[in-house]
């Protein structure tokens, strides 16, 4: 593969699909506060995402992968091409679809947002990482600043004057972030000096902006132990004047980058503040001992941005599987395989090659169809807010139960798909000449980072099932429950629905089982053995259950549809058969092995494991 040349491919009618036909954007487009959009603009912004993609990001994917970034002088360099993208990137607007007017912002909702992020990310993983780092902190303090910090800091960081990031990881601590031991000691002016090493440090400088803002937790001299006593502060790379002009060095400095696996055009800083005493912070909002509160706004927005990541790739490794087993012609048909001198077929002609391309097609269309339907949770919260308080809250509490469901299960789906589409070429897709070798690379890191896969399940398990006293976990099986009953009888897909309702139930069962070992001293550890587990088996009832809900949709409108509408329609037929009938079966099977109360791994003593 020649450098500079896109290899991102997606189907736009598929992401029609989701946002028009299955979710509803008509729903929430042209109410307010989103009066301005409706599908004529949303169509317009996709298709002109996936232009710029094409155009611009996807030719920067593998020269930006096989370059990398690099430390000179002690500033991060990206690779070429970055600086002129993240330009174009943010004078097309494509950040700010559904940012607040009141932040420069276009007031979009965020059905829309999620499938720009999928394309953009789809297109060049590592590049977007950057802006999106920056969008996630800007939002959060425009949550949780004082109005002074509000004005200074979020709309430079959201139209691209400004970069940012969270610093959490320190390196004696890792995922236990209570364990931090950044400190801040206020000063007479009111703002903190702040000292301490993070490590993995996504973006942690750059040259794309002219500055960079972290928001790094640190703990107050006097303030209790654990995450508890931890505050949070905006640090500026550079001080910031009150007017957002610039003022010098705040002692933050780049320890070194980390040399990784994959997203290797994406810099993971080791950051060293206040090495020279230097380093002066400011609390967000002005209230102490609250960073972790404040932090997880962001993380939740992160962790979802991680399910996008993972779909994006997933979804470009499908498609340019796809293109090659069209094309690359290999073998008889097997009608003819004892037949030497029968000609050769393309490789799609293969039943096993097309059982890797449906259950890659599946997956992606599933996972995708989550994560719109998180968001159209978030966009009908944010409509009835103060109209329907009930409604509201019904939303709020779906897209917090959710959230761990997308992170983990995407982000997992992410590498096992890429992977599989590795298979597909054979030898061929283990090489760099094809991207799916950098997409399987670049993957891995999903399911690690923004929360280990596993704190994703404890916090399905531990926090989000038991929220508004189990409600929102009750109402999403209602929901799951309510399509069952309307669709048990369907003459085409009453079986399948069939085994969505045997899967659901082992998903009750399970979530009774983990509720008696919570009141149970003696079984708690049977909680972190099968979290992961339970929040596999509810991802898969809700991709399980949202695939057939488009098929059904889909054999209704497409009845009356030809030629290649026609095709399509049929394809999401095949996407709901297949995940039925290979994959709910299995969450029947995970219900009975968690049943079992197997306690395996912990019974088993450190020497057993092997003496090395």
């Amino acid at each position: 593969m020649s450098a500079g040349i896109n290899t991102y491919k997606t189907d736009l009618r598929e992401i029609f699909f989701t946002l028009f036909e299955q979710f509803g954007f008509g729903q929430v487009a042209g109410q307010a506060p989103f009066d301005a959009w409706g599908p004529d603009e949303a169509r317009a912004v996709l298709q002109e995402t996936y232009r710029f993609a094409r155009e611009v990001l996807g030719p920067l994917n593998s020269t930006g992968d096989r370059e990398g970034c690099r430390l000179e002088n002690g500033a991060v360099i990206t690779p070429k091409g970055f600086k002129d993208a993240w330009k174009k990137l943010y004078e097309q607007g494509f950040k700010t679809v559904a940012v607040s007017p009141d932040h420069g912002g276009q007031g979009g909702p965020i059905m829309l947002q999620v499938l720009i992020e999928e394309i953009l990310s789809g297109a060049n993983s590592a590049f977007n990482m950057y802006p999106g780092l920056a969008f996630g902190a800007a939002e959060l303090i425009a949550e949780c600043g004082t109005p002074e910090q509000k004005k200074l800091y979020v709309e430079r960081m959201l139209n691209g004057t400004w970069g940012g990031t969270m610093c959490l990881t320190e390196p004696h601590a890792g995922s236990d972030v209570g364990a931090a031991k950044s400190t801040a000691r206020k000063n007479a002016d009111g703002t903190y000096s702040i000292r301490g090493t993070k490590i993995f440090i996504s973006g942690g400088d750059h040259d794309l902006a002219e500055n960079v803002i972290h928001l790094v937790l640190a703990r107050i001299d006097g303030a209790a132990p654990g995450t508890k006593g931890l505050s949070l502060f905006i640090v500026p790379k550079i001080r910031v004047k009150a007017d957002g002009s610039l003022a010098g060095g705040n002692d933050v400095s780049v320890g070194s980058i980390e040399h990784k696996m994959g997203i290797k055009a994406s810099a993971t800083c080791v950051l060293n503040f206040g090495e020279n005493d230097g380093c002066v912070g400011e609390l967000v909002g002005g209230i102490e001992n609250v960073g972790m509160s404040q932090m997880f706004k962001m993380m939740n927005g992160a962790r979802i941005a991680v399910g996008i990541q993972g779909v994006s790739l997933a979804s470009a490794a499908y498609f340019n599987a796809l293109e090659y087993s069209k094309d690359r012609k290999q073998g008889a048909h097997l009608s003819k395989w004892k037949d030497p001198s029968a000609p050769r077929v393309a490789i799609i002609e293969h039943p096993d090659v097309r059982r890797m391309l449906l259950e890659m097609k599946a997956h992606v269309e599933g996972i995708r169809a989550l994560i719109v339907k998180l968001a159209m949770h978030t966009d009908k919260a944010h409509m009835l807010a103060g109209k329907d308080d009930d409604q509201a809250a019904y939303h709020r509490g779906q897209v917090e139960l959710l959230t761990p469901l997308v992170k983990s299960y995407a982000s997992d789906q992410a590498f096992r798909l890429c992977a599989q589409a590795i298979q597909v070429y054979g030898g061929a897709g283990y090489c760099q000449d094809y991207p799916v070798e950098q997409y399987t690379r670049d993957s891995k890191i999903f399911s690690i980072y923004e929360g280990t896969n596993h704190i994703q399940a404890m916090d399905l398990v531990g926090r989000k099932m038991g929220q508004s006293g189990g409600a929102n976990f009750q109402q999403f099986m209602a929901d799951v429950g309510g399509f069952i009953e309307a669709n048990r009888e369907h003459k085409v897909y009453g079986d399948a629905v069939k085994l969505l309702a045997a899967a659901q139930e082992g998903v009750m069962a399970s979530a009774m089982a983990v509720l008696g070992w919570s009141q149970d001293p003696a079984k708690m550890t049977l909680i972190p053995l099968s979290a992961n587990r339970f929040l596999n088996m509810m991802s898969e009832l809700a991709v399980g259950w949202l695939l057939l809900d488009a098929a059904i949709i889909a054999e209704r409108v497409g009845e009356k549809a030809t030629g290649d509408e026609k095709a399509f329609y049929e394809g999401k037929k095949w996407s709901a058969l297949w995940y039925a009938r290979n994959v709910l079966p299995n969450v029947e099977q995970a219900a009975r092995t968690l049943a079992l109360e197997d306690t395996s791994s912990v019974e088993i003593s450190n020497i057993a494991f092997g003496s090395i």
